[in-house]
């Protein structure tokens, strides 16, 4: 009852219940966990811990399986990436495999055609990890659990009944059980956080083909903007760029004489210098080369044509700039030698100049939707181009080579280099050759092509004296 002259209070609504799951949901997200409990496994077992080695590439194949449908193309380049580990010995190399392969795998699974939507495809598995463990949980419901309940259980009660018997009646075997279980070097903490890792990325892959992704939805289109006021600004900075190019000549192509004659030049700084100026010239370019694309008119036949030719322009004197910063680093390291720091970043200067080629095909074609997944793509086949050319070994061979030629050589630098490197330094007298590589896991999941060849050729490991 309600006080006389009150009106009734109406109650407060409820919040909806959570919907259970059909049948359907049920099903996904049951093989869904079952798939993370395999992938966590299977990672856990071939993974090495003590160093990469072809166990990487057996894992990767694993878990892209195991995902179930993933993009074929970006799952080719993770596999690709990830067998890098098998024959490389170097540790920065691998790494940047590594992180790439697990950008390139994210994107297998969510996809992405708009910059947008591939910059979060990057992530989208690492992101959503800790998400994705509630969303696996409903799938084990009480009865679900009954029914792994049992097996579990008698699974657990036989291994604890027959194995304490077989132990007692061999010595052999007991030695074996006792040595995986109780083994001091076994990294317990390292497997078990690599096999949850796996398993947590692969129920996230498995969440974010069962939502749907709003990340990669097309923009409204924006009003366009009319020839005038887009082709004085983009004009001005062809003719600022044509000025700086005309002018700049001799610095640009200077080389070793403009080093030599200019007051206060290094090669340090005329190679800093190149770099700095390919970075901000190519950012400077992509951003107006975006905003041009996405804004322009495109209404008649010349806005067509203005549309090509001024951003094609702005491209062209871009790669003029990338020459000259390629030429310059190139330089440095003929006179300073060679460094794994230099090639990586002499491989980024030829990747930023392919990306310009990509924009300005894009520009010829007025058409930019394949545009980021071409930026991306040509990212992680600079990364397996590098691999293959084998970073360590060429600044081994550059710097073998110059001690031919000078008598000069840094051998504290070279003993950091990788096993990579080890058939360019066995040329070294043998007073100056590395011999620093000490042996390491037999496991065959840490099996590695340069650390074989590092043990069994002549120019390896026989020829050093410990």
């Amino acid at each position: 009852m309600t006080a006389p002259g009150r009106a009734a209070t109406a109650p407060a609504p409820r919040s909806p219940a959570t919907p259970p799951l059909t049948p359907q949901d049920e099903s996904r997200r049951s093989r869904a966990v079952l798939a993370a409990l395999v992938a966590g496994v299977v990672v856990a077992a071939v993974v090495p811990y003590e160093s990469h080695g072809v166990g990487w590439p057996i894992a990767a194949v694993a878990v892209l399986a195991l995902v179930g449908r993933v993009r074929p193309g970006w799952a080719a380049l993770s596999v690709l990436l990830a067998s890098v580990a098998a024959f490389r010995a170097s540790g920065w190399l691998f790494a940047l495999c590594l992180v790439t392969g697990l950008a390139t795998a994210s994107i297998a699974v969510t996809g992405g055609r708009t910059a947008r939507g591939l910059l979060w495809a990057c992530v989208a598995v690492p992101a959503t990890a800790a998400r994705a463990l509630p969303w696996g949980a409903r799938s084990v419901s009480a009865r679900a659990t009954g029914g792994w309940l049992r097996p579990v259980a008698l699974t657990c009660a036989a291994l604890l009944v027959f194995l304490p018997l077989l132990v007692s009646a061999d010595e052999a075997f007991a030695d074996l059980v006792l040595g995986a279980v109780l083994r001091s070097d076994t990294p317990i903490g390292v497997t078990a956080v690599l096999g949850a890792a796996a398993g947590a990325g692969v129920l996230a892959a498995h969440r974010l083909r069962a939502v749907p992704n709003t990340v990669d939805a097309p923009l409204a289109q924006a009003p366009a903007v009319a020839r005038r006021d887009w082709a004085l600004p983009v004009g001005a900075l062809v003719a600022l760029f044509t000025a700086f190019v005309a002018v700049q000549l001799r610095t640009l192509f200077g080389g070793d004489r403009h080093v030599q004659v200019t007051a206060d030049l290094t090669y340090a700084d005329y190679a800093r210098g190149g770099f700095g100026q390919l970075v901000v010239v190519t950012l400077l370019t992509l951003g107006v080369l975006g905003a041009v694309s996405r804004f322009a008119s495109r209404a008649t036949a010349r806005d067509r044509l203005w549309l090509r030719a001024l951003p094609g322009a702005l491209c062209a004197l871009t790669l003029v700039i990338v020459a000259s910063a390629v030429h310059r680093m190139w330089l440095y390291q003929r006179a300073y030698g060679f460094t794994e720091q230099r090639v990586l970043a002499l491989a980024a200067e030829l990747w930023l100049g392919l990306v310009c080629l990509v924009v300005l095909a894009a520009g010829v074609r007025l058409s930019a939707a394949w545009l980021p997944r071409a930026v991306v793509a040509t990212a992680a086949g600079a990364v397996l181009a590098l691999a293959a050319a084998n970073p360590d070994l060429l600044v081994a061979e550059a710097n073998v080579a110059r001690y031919e030629a000078t008598g000069r050589i840094d051998r504290t630098y070279l003993s950091t280099l990788s096993a990579d490197a080890a058939p360019a330094l066995a040329r070294l007298p043998e007073e100056l050759r590395v011999c620093h590589w000490s042996s390491r896991s037999r496991r065959w999941t840490a099996w590695n092509l340069a650390w074989a060849r590092w043990d069994d050729e002549p120019w390896g490991a026989a020829r050093c004296r410990w």
